[in-house]
């Protein structure tokens, strides 16, 4: 439930991109109820707009703004519209990305599907951070959160090599902005979640339940799926003054490893 209620994040403006659903919308929603003016981005405009009017029903305020982050215009408009509307960017969350081909060797990985998942998930997140920067050195720093995965950490064993590799891309754009921008107050930190609900992970699809079962139990020690909420809960944090000296970290949001001995 969204509130208008003043709140940590009362007087500063975020942008979340893959808005219109799962973690991002959840990060949205979790900004928004502690006060924060969101800018709302994503392919799927009419989604955002909902969104948007959700959390201006409560009080808040949001502005939807189509964008794909595979197009540099699109992304230079964003940062744009979000400053004309609300004139300054405090923080970011650079979620939006694909799964790309699964359960695919290396080998058979197509040019155009390696292409597709790097221009979204890598260099959309390098984007839209060229124009989030700047906007946020102008209000005198901010804080960056750019959502990579387990599989930025560790190898796929699910045939999803461009995924990982993507992933893995992130969290080595993030430490590397972290140690440009941090004297300049300007902090830049990851998300690495688990197998967490979402569109891409839906254990309602045939067939679905079973599978995930299989990789949480490989790879969560809590031994189940993530809620989105979850790991927005880590984002907000990760953006808050309480982590004000936390600088080029990858937080693990994923229950836990699950590799024993017994």
């Amino acid at each position: 439930m969204v509130t208008s209620a003043t709140g940590s994040f009362a007087g500063k403006v975020v942008l979340v991109t893959g808005a219109s659903s799962g973690l991002g919308e959840a990060a949205a929603l979790e900004f928004a109820r502690l006060g924060a003016a969101v800018v709302l981005a994503a392919r799927r405009t009419d989604r955002c707009e909902a969104l948007a009017l959700r959390i201006m029903a409560a009080g808040g305020q949001a502005l939807a703004v189509p964008t794909d982050v595979a197009r540099a215009t699109d992304v230079e408009a964003m940062v744009a519209s979000g400053l004309e509307r609300f004139g300054r960017l405090d923080c970011a969350v650079n979620n939006a990305g694909i799964a790309g081909p699964m359960r695919t060797p290396v080998a058979d990985v197509t040019e155009d599907q390696w292409d597709e998942v790097m221009n979204v998930n890598l260099s959309g997140v390098w984007r839209c951070m060229k124009h989030e920067i700047p906007a946020m050195l102008a209000s005198g720093g901010g804080a960056i959160v750019n959502v990579a995965s387990i599989y930025g950490l560790e190898p796929s064993d699910v045939g999803h090599a461009t995924y990982a590799a993507s992933k893995h891309g992130v969290i080595g754009l993030t430490r590397s902005a972290a140690t440009d921008y941090g004297r300049m107050q300007l902090r830049v930190n990851a998300v690495a979640p688990g197998f967490t609900r979402s569109e891409m992970v839906d254990p309602g699809r045939p067939g679905a339940a079973e599978h995930y079962g299989r990789m949480v139990a490989r790879h969560c020690a809590m031994q189940r799926l993530g809620e989105a909420e979850e790991a927005a809960r880590a984002i907000v944090w990760l953006c808050s003054p309480d982590a004000s000296y936390v600088n080029g970290a990858v937080l693990r949001v994923d229950g836990g490893s699950a590799t024993r001995m017994y």
